[in-house]
């Protein structure tokens, strides 16, 4: 077997936060934002990260590419570890690794043009290129991406959300990456354009064999874009699987919800339409649950559920979960009866 681009060990993003009505001298509290996560990604693979708002996601993506202090291994192709990197060592991996951000307008330097935002990378890891040739480049991946070479000069402000998501994914590719990082690129853009910024990563994709971790919340974007799916939840992985097994049988009751809830065209006459509710709040990343930290919410939680965490456990489809599969139609009616009380 081939060696993966990248494993992720045992990673852990803990951030130290003082309570405003704390004393000086107390000691901060800790939130767990990544909790013991692993997962592999092998090249030319997307991998979808999905889950609630405040389950990891984006710290995780930061935590990769050095913007948030994290513990735990990030092992390369190569066979270093990324997170045991300074920020000097990290800079020869900044070509490999590139990263397009959520809001694509606030990404972008307002006072630079998009010649200028797409060649910054460029003149930065190919410091011996001549002026010409960087601009040549420029106009080349302005094309790649759908742009008009002669909008070079323009800046970000002239552009849609959806040219601006563009010049973002441009920047990213100019410096020839082997992995781009999406942080939930098509969250602001409306659906029509969401598409083809999917499509074109897509084609880019299949042309340049970049291999892609794509976060998102649209289950129904992950699907379309994803070789395998990872499902998070406070911070700890809950699901991990291809894309066909995730979605066609779920096993962790989460991923069950989630799925449950993407709307679908008809769902009077959808016969595989079963929602599985989920009852109760997420709960506080500060004091989350013990055992598993899905119980409190979890139709099928058990005495086990809490004192014990269950571990990641399987081989094509792994499942954080002592009792996994689909739930039953009892399990479900009870689900919906905690949800109405």
């Amino acid at each position: 077997m081939t060696r993966p681009l990248l494993d992720v060990r045992d990673l852990h993003v803990i951030f130290r936060i003082h309570s405003q009505a704390a004393m000086p001298w107390t000691k901060p509290r800790s939130l767990y934002a990544v909790n013991g996560v692993n997962f592999t990604l092998n090249q030319g693979e997307t991998l979808g990260i999905v889950g609630e708002s405040g389950s990891g996601k984006s710290t995780l993506a930061r935590a990769l590419i050095g913007l948030a202090d994290a513990t735990g291994k990030a092992e390369w192709i190569d066979g270093k570890d990324l997170i045991a990197m300074s920020p000097r060592q990290m800079m020869k991996y900044r070509s490999d690794i590139q990263m397009v951000f959520q809001d694509p307008l606030a990404s972008l330097n307002p006072r630079m043009t998009v010649g200028q935002i797409i060649a910054e990378p460029l003149i930065t890891h190919r410091p011996g290129l001549r002026k010409a040739e960087v601009k040549e480049r420029v106009k080349a991946m302005m094309e790649k991406v759908g742009l008009l070479p002669n909008q070079i000069n323009r800046y970000p402000h002239e552009f849609s959300g959806g040219q601006c998501q563009r010049i973002g994914i441009a920047r990213a590719l100019i410096v020839e990456p082997k992995l781009i990082i999406c942080d939930e690129p098509v969250s602001a853009l409306d659906v029509s354009i969401q598409a083809q910024v999917i499509n074109l990563l897509i084609r880019l994709q299949r042309e340049l064999g970049l291999s892609l971790i794509f976060i998102a919340h649209d289950l129904s974007v992950v699907k379309h874009i994803s070789d395998r799916v990872m499902v998070l939840y406070l911070g700890k992985v809950m699901e991990i699987a291809s894309s066909t097994d995730l979605y066609s049988a779920p096993q962790h009751p989460y991923t069950q919800a989630l799925l449950s809830a993407v709307p679908v065209p008809d769902p009077d006459f959808d016969p595989t339409n079963t929602v599985v509710p989920l009852h109760g709040e997420l709960p506080s990343p500060f004091n989350p649950p013990s055992g598993c930290v899905f119980r409190t919410r979890c139709p099928r939680a058990q005495a086990r559920c809490a004192s014990e965490v269950p571990l990641l456990l399987g081989n094509d489809q792994q499942v954080a979960c002592h009792f996994p599969g689909p739930l039953t139609a009892a399990e479900i009616a009870r689900a919906r009866q905690s949800e109405v009380a």
